[in-house]
């Protein structure tokens, strides 16, 4: 299965839905979205190498950057599903939108929505990034390594 997102950075309820993913699927890949017309904070090798240091703990979690349609990486990788995280239900009508778009470009793939446990649902990354911006503390919120990397990118 297959787990996309810009994980700018990665938190720990992008961790907690992988988690439990990785005990339901033989594989759970990791695809970080890359869009040219996005500004991120992080580059694509950058997130992977987050999103790597993050989940080293599960031995069926791989990660690979990806630029164009999902679905079409999710039909070339031989995924069954894609998993979308789902926080609230303002969430719910664009990935609606996009799971039944998905649907019809490509019958064969399932979309999963999953959410976080409780204590991470009103988490983005965002948000996470303006906390940090301005020296808030976000440590129980993203892992140490990412927390390191993202402190060393806003001070530099």
């Amino acid at each position: 299965i297959i787990y996309p997102g810009t994980f700018d950075p990665i938190h720990n309820g992008h961790i907690n839905i992988a988690h439990r993913a990785s005990h339901l699927f033989d594989e759970l890949i990791f695809v970080v979205a890359v869009n040219n017309e996005k500004t991120t904070l992080f580059t694509a090798a950058e997130r992977e190498r987050l999103i790597s240091e993050s989940t080293g703990h599960l031995s069926n979690v791989r990660v690979k950057s990806y630029d164009g349609l999902v679905v079409n990486y999710a039909k070339e990788s031989g995924a069954i599903g894609i998993i979308r995280g789902l926080r609230h239900v303002s969430d719910l009508e664009f990935e609606f939108q996009m799971a039944m778009m998905n649907y019809n470009m490509a019958p064969e793939i399932t979309t999963i929505f999953m959410m976080p446990s409780e204590k991470y649902v009103h988490l983005n990354s965002s948000i996470l990034k303006d906390i940090a911006k301005l020296e808030g503390d976000v440590s129980e919120y993203v892992p140490v390594y990412v927390l390191e990397q993202l402190q060393s990118k806003l001070n530099s």
